[in-house]
């Protein structure tokens, strides 16, 4: 299976895609927790289709030591007991921010109360912008269908 799109042949994509994967760059590096991180890229890929950024996010993960057991359990978060407080939390946010055609009202007063409890403004900050940064790259690569499968971890960063 072939992409429909090279995104990175197109002079346009090319170079807005250099910017947007700085822009993926500086999220990685923020003061967000890397496990919260890849937690929350792999269930809003889940949550989207999205069979590459899936594929790549359990891989990243992985490479950065985080449990089978926890990976298997990200998209059943709510009945699982191996995830933290701030994690569930995170998770929570991630799904409302993702599902926004799904409820009228976006992310809850409730859920950034939760969510503000464990992170201070600046990781925050990182995960509404992760959060929205990964439904973006989900699309592109849902519009594209990307093939999964044959991502290496650490061969975008």
């Amino acid at each position: 299976m072939d992409a429909r799109l090279n995104y990175f042949a197109a002079p346009t994509a090319a170079k807005a895609l250099k910017h947007f994967m700085s822009a993926g760059k500086t999220l990685k590096d923020s003061p967000l927790a890397a496990a919260t991180q890849e937690l929350v890229a792999l269930r809003v890929s889940q949550i989207n289709g999205c069979a590459v950024c899936i594929d790549m996010h359990t891989k990243e993960a992985t490479a950065a030591g985080e449990t089978s057991v926890r990976l298997h359990l990200v998209a059943a978060w709510r009945e699982a007991t191996v995830f933290t407080e701030a994690e569930r939390a995170a998770l929570e946010l991630a799904e409302q921010g993702t599902r926004v055609a799904d409820a009228a009202d976006g992310v809850s007063d409730e859920v950034w109360a939760r969510a503000a409890k464990h992170y201070d403004e600046e990781q925050l900050t990182a995960l509404a912008l992760l959060v929205s940064f990964m439904n973006a790259v989900n699309r592109l690569n849902i519009i594209a269908q990307q093939p999964a499968g044959d991502y290496e971890a650490g061969q975008f960063h």
